[in-house]
C-alpha cells in the first residue's frame, strides 16, 4: 500500500463519518434533546435545571 491509497481510504472513512454525524444531528429523534439544549441559555438560574428527554 502506498501513501496515496491510505490517504484515499482515510478520506472516504472521514466522509462516511461526517455523513453519519449529519444524519444523526438532523434526525427527528434528536429534536427534543436539541430543543431543550437550545433553551438552556434562556432559562432563569432560579429554577432547577430540567432533565433532558431520554429515549426509552
Amino acid at each position: 500500500m502506498d501513501a496515496g491509497l491510505l490517504r484515499g481510504i482515510f478520506t472516504v472513512l472521514m466522509l462516511v463519518l461526517f455523513a453519519g454525524i449529519c444524519f444523526w444531528a438532523w434526525s427527528s429523534r434528536q429534536k427534543s434533546t436539541f430543543d431543550a439544549a437550545a433553551q438552556l441559555p434562556l432559562e432563569s438560574d432560579d429554577k432547577p435545571p430540567r432533565e433532558p428527554a431520554h429515549r426509552s
